[in-house]
């Protein structure tokens, strides 16, 4: 059994004992702290009762953490908008859609079907900053908890936002749909049976896009590993070659992240989701006019996104890991365009969070105008490749030595310090991140560079030093 607690959530593995994984006691706390925490924020938006989206992916546990969830907002006095079976960008338009005060996710994201999770939003719907998170921890830990009497109990309303969301997407200037019916795409699309079995679809119809669906059916038994990786893609690559498509279409269970396949059978890249979509921005918005364009992503992505805004005359900015982080930095430099490397495209046009409609919308409005296939687009990107490791250790406390000791072992070059240490070689166009897990003793390390060779050469280098100064202490 697994819990979790951050100041984006609670996430754990299904039953268990109090306290030890996400069971019904611990849904009910971190719901109630919610809502408590919400009413010394801020007043209700309607001016009578609080009101909060409730939307879920489609996991086995989704029914019972709904209910209960929806059950404890009810006893706070808040009223409930329950989308049902949603994808989290739905979930987060909804809470705009619906004038809500909040809203609350049911996912575990890219986690296998045992997980899920609570993922908490503001008014805006987006993720709550790490001081609000910090307030909702110590709430649920406090254990006073004060319910509403009968007279002042929230109710429940049911909403299907996913026409709405398909709806904003296609009215998004940028998304050329005319261009994209006359391509005549065929995509094979890989929802993992999960809530982009449902909302994918729809909208690449609207599109004119002609969908093959592989794992389309919401039953929550993922059909592999739901991490949208080129090891866990074998099917959907073997499935785009043998129906001549154009493009592979995969998402992760709540559909924020977005990977491709090339019409070869080959990954697009995960990285390059990003990428791609805002050299496809950025060009239109200097054929515009713009004259101040910035783009976003976290410092363990890729340099390709620095390379592209700069070649369109643009400034890039590094944000740390973490949604909640590109997003506050995206709003501060007034982005056009930022996101994860894993997949995560974030358009403020549209909203700020993660949303893979609006990647696939993107995408292929930029093929259709390019009228290159994907592995021929790709080959027009800057290259890089990444290695990652990790560093394991027994004693926490070593975390920080060895931070410390490569930011003297690399002085000289450039150092970003915001989220543990990312050490950039400027002349040989490489860098490398090490940065503290939130929930276990590891070093995360992310090499990269213009070659596979030289990113696990580098990679590993910085393991080599972790372990010569762990044998020393």
């Amino acid at each position: 059994m697994t819990l979790i607690k951050s100041i984006s959530g609670i996430r754990g593995t299904i039953g268990g004992p109090e306290g030890q994984g996400l069971t019904p006691a611990d849904i009910v706390k971190f719901t109630y702290a919610y809502c408590a925490c919400l009413k010394e924020r801020k007043a209700p938006a309607s001016g009578g009762k609080y009101k909060v989206v409730v939307g879920k992916d489609a996991r086995l546990s989704g029914e019972m953490v709904e209910q209960i969830v929806c059950g404890t907002l009810i006893a706070c006095g808040v009223d409930v908008v329950k989308c049902g079976f949603a994808s989290t960008p739905t979930t987060e338009l909804a809470v705009r859609f619906s004038g809500a005060d909040g809203g609350i996710i049911l996912t575990a994201s890219h986690n296998p079907r045992q997980w899920n999770a609570l993922k908490l939003l503001n008014e805006e719907g987006e993720f709550l900053t790490a001081a609000q998170g910090a307030e909702i921890l110590a709430k649920a830990e406090s254990g006073d908890f004060d319910f509403a009497g009968v007279d002042e109990l929230g109710h429940i309303t049911e909403h299907d936002f996913t026409d709405e969301h398909i709806a904003s997407v296609l009215a998004l200037e940028a998304v050329d749909a005319p261009a994209v019916r006359a391509a005549g795409f065929k995509v094979v699309l890989d929802a993992i049976n999960s809530v982009g079995g449902i909302i994918m679809p729809r909208l690449l119809e609207k599109l004119g896009v002609e969908c093959i669906k592989l794992n389309c059916d919401p039953t929550g038994d993922f059909a592999h590993n739901p991490e949208p990786l080129p090891a866990n893609l074998v099917t959907l690559s073997e499935t785009v070659v043998r129906e001549k498509a154009d493009l592979g279409i995969s998402v992760d269970p709540d559909v924020d992240r977005l990977a491709f396949i090339c019409e070869d059978g080959k990954p697009f890249v995960e990285e390059y989701t990003l990428v791609s979509v805002a050299d496809y921005l950025l060009e239109r918005a200097v054929a515009q006019g713009v004259k101040e364009l910035h783009t976003v992503s976290n410092l363990s992505s890729s340099r390709a996104l620095r390379d592209v805004t700069e070649k369109w005359g643009g400034t890039w900015h590094a944000s740390a890991v973490g949604e909640v982080n590109v997003t506050t930095l995206m709003h501060k430099v007034g982005a056009l365009i930022g996101g994860e490397g894993n997949g995560g495209v974030i358009y403020p046009a549209s909203h700020c969070g993660r949303d893979a409609m609006v990647g696939v919308a993107l995408f292929l409005s930029q093929l259709a105008h390019k009228k290159l296939s994907a592995s021929a687009y790709k080959q027009t990107l800057p290259a890089y490749f990444i290695a990652k490791n990790r560093i394991d250790l027994s004693d926490s406390a070593m975390i920080d030595r060895i931070l410390e000791a490569m930011k003297q072992r690399y002085a000289a070059e450039k150092l970003n310090t915001i989220d543990g240490v990312k050490i950039d070689f400027e002349a040989e166009r490489k860098w490398v991140h090490l940065r503290r897990s939130n929930t276990e003793p590891i070093i995360r390390i992310y090499a990269e560079a213009p070659t596979q060779e030289a990113a696990e050469a580098l990679g590993n280098e910085v393991v080599a030093f972790a372990h010569s100064l762990m044998e020393k202490a």
